[in-house]
């Protein structure tokens, strides 16, 4: 069919408003598993400490009747510590642009604010993810997880550990290893070093891509098989997925964590962790700082905090290292 000559059709317009959600759907998920888990406390300098004790393995007690005590000498805690890391995200937003009827009001100062402690928390959960070794100074870091844990191991061939060191009061960043498939053998394997060791493990942080292999471990001759829901209306549902593992050393929940599919290096990590020896440190807790210097024709912002990780006892913690994170073969 032919157009009315001289019809003004839409593509030749310049004033039309884009036709945009005023909803703003954000791509990025906002998920921080552990960092959301653990407990926050607070921190009142950059190098917060704290002691590891333990307990002495068992052995045999019997005793003769009317004998003098004898007393035990008294094993001295680990004093351990962290650093604290600074995270900050800014922004400026002019005024003439804050005035303007803006399309979803994503580039407006209040949404600004809120993206970027979005983007402050999801860097933290990135942080206690990392194989990084905590750095003391002016511009300091933070020892990651994977720093720490040298009890409950599971690497590849050529991993080592990493740990904390005494001597120099910092964690040292664990040895990556040859990487292989994640399987229901290996997670068994630390589930059970950690129940010797006296952890109770409860969860479970994965990348996505190792969470869906953690899925095929239904098809495990010693597993039980999938089974159908039913709904009671004679309409079935097949059920592709699993969240809980009840193996011979306990029972955990199996957590995907979308930050961890940030990198190989991140995803390699499979971590079995129990929450109550965890925590996030605040010297300062995310904030918007208020102190900002007016200068120009514009509003400035920043969101910025303080904190570290305490890991009350890496011995409650465990890791099947070195494992395709990302894909079959990454």
């Amino acid at each position: 069919m032919a157009v009315v000559t001289n019809t003004f059709q839409s593509t030749s317009a310049v004033g039309n408003r884009e036709d945009l959600s005023d909803i703003v759907s954000r791509i990025t998920p906002q998920d921080t598993p552990i960092y959301s888990m653990i407990g926050k406390t607070k921190c009142t300098n950059t190098r917060p400490e704290w002691e590891i004790d333990s307990l002495r393995a068992p052995a045999a007690n019997a005793q003769l009747e009317g004998d003098e005590y004898a007393y035990s000498a008294i094993t001295v805690p680990t004093r351990v510590s962290n650093r604290t890391q600074i995270f900050r995200e800014g922004w400026v937003v002019s005024k003439t642009q804050e005035a303007i009827d803006n399309a979803g009001s994503v580039e407006k100062i209040a949404e600004q604010k809120v993206k970027s402690a979005i983007h402050v928390r999801k860097d933290m959960e990135l942080a206690i993810v990392s194989n990084t070794a905590s750095v003391g100074g002016a511009t300091r870091v933070l020892g990651g997880l994977p720093s720490w844990l040298t009890t409950n191991v599971s690497r590849g061939a050529t991993g080592a550990n990493g740990g904390y060191s005494s001597g120099t009061g910092l964690t040292v960043a664990a040895t990556n290893g040859t990487q292989r498939a994640f399987t229901k053998a290996l997670l068994d394997t630390v589930m059970q070093t950690g129940y010797q060791s006296g952890a109770d493990f409860s969860d479970v942080i994965v990348s996505p891509y190792v969470k869906s292999v953690f899925v095929t471990f239904m098809s495990d001759s010693n597993v039980a098989a999938f089974r159908y829901a039913a709904d009671g209306k004679g309409k079935n549902t097949i059920v592709g997925t699993a969240d809980i593992y009840e193996g011979p050393f306990g029972k955990v929940m199996v957590k995907p964590n979308r930050v961890m599919a940030t990198s190989a290096g991140v995803a390699r990590n499979a971590f079995l962790l129990t929450p109550d020896f965890l925590k996030w440190g605040n010297l300062r807790a995310i904030q918007e700082d208020p102190n900002l210097a007016k200068t120009g024709d514009a509003v400035k912002g920043m969101i910025i905090g303080e904190g570290t990780l305490e890991v009350l006892n890496e011995a409650a913690h465990g890791v099947v290292a070195d494992v395709f994170g990302l894909t079959a073969s990454t």
